[in-house]
């Protein structure tokens, strides 16, 4: 059982250089909103919903702000119309590197504007959709802290259905399973006494580019920083990987 997400890698080193951008509290608000449209407003059974209030409340958004996404996505917030969409955009980075990303809008034309801004100021393009997503796959993603026991974790991913898992960093670890089953894994890995930080849905590259030039490195990690930055964003990810001193280029 061999970890293969090399994205992962990429935000991991990134992260150390520049700490990870947090999401804002638009985007976070956003998410719930979606996920209480998506399913029942009530969390106890809506996985989606309950994955993003536990991310809301980590970065610290106020519960009264939480309630109020939830009443958005609900319909039950008095004087909101907003209609938003769940819409995944591709392109290309420097190099031909391929770039998905998952956007939340009420404004499609702006949010393509915005990205095709983005793209073009970058040294890259935005897509036509099918462009690049066929060299990704979406996988359910739990992370793990405190891990001290890899055999322990093994057992425990097993059992749960995993795919395969991946120790990222010290007592930390990513454990990897199909879309389907990510909620039983979450559950079987608390059970055991796992100490379950984050479950998330994400695409993985099948294959990765690696980048061994400055100037494209750059250009890259300038990009996907600007991306992540607009507020319809939610997640971006990428199929070149680079050693740290070049991720260092993105302060």
């Amino acid at each position: 059982m061999a970890g293969h997400s090399k994205w992962a890698n990429i935000k991991r080193q990134k992260a150390r250089v520049d700490a990870v951008k947090g999401k804002t509290f638009t985007q976070l608000s956003l998410a719930i909103i979606v996920a209480a449209r998506n399913g029942v407003a009530d969390p106890a059974g809506n996985f989606q919903l309950r994955t993003a209030i536990e991310k809301a409340k980590a970065a610290g958004i106020p519960n009264e702000n939480i309630e109020r996404a939830i009443a958005k996505g609900a319909g039950t917030y008095a004087d909101d119309n907003t209609q938003l969409e769940e819409i995944r955009y591709e392109g290309y980075g420097s190099g031909g590197v391929a770039i998905l990303i998952e956007a939340l809008t009420d404004n499609r034309n702006r949010t393509a504007a915005d990205l095709r801004g983005a793209f073009s100021k970058n040294g890259g393009n935005l897509g036509e959709t099918g462009c690049v997503s066929w060299m990704f796959t979406q996988k359910g993603v739990v992370t793990i802290s405190g891990v001290v026991d890899e055999e322990k974790l093994l057992e425990a991913a097993l059992e749960g259905g995993a795919d395969s898992y991946e120790v990222t960093q010290d007592e930390i670890a990513e454990v990897f399973t199909d879309v389907g089953n990510l909620e039983n894994l979450s559950q079987h890995l608390k059970n055991e006494g796992l100490i379950v930080d984050e479950v998330e849905l994400r695409w993985l590259p099948n294959n990765t580019v690696e980048v061994s030039d400055a100037e494209q490195a750059r250009s890259l990690l300038k990009l996907i920083d600007t991306l992540e930055s607009l507020d319809d964003v939610q997640n971006v990810t990428a199929n070149f990987e680079m050693v740290d001193e070049l991720m260092a280029l993105s302060i």
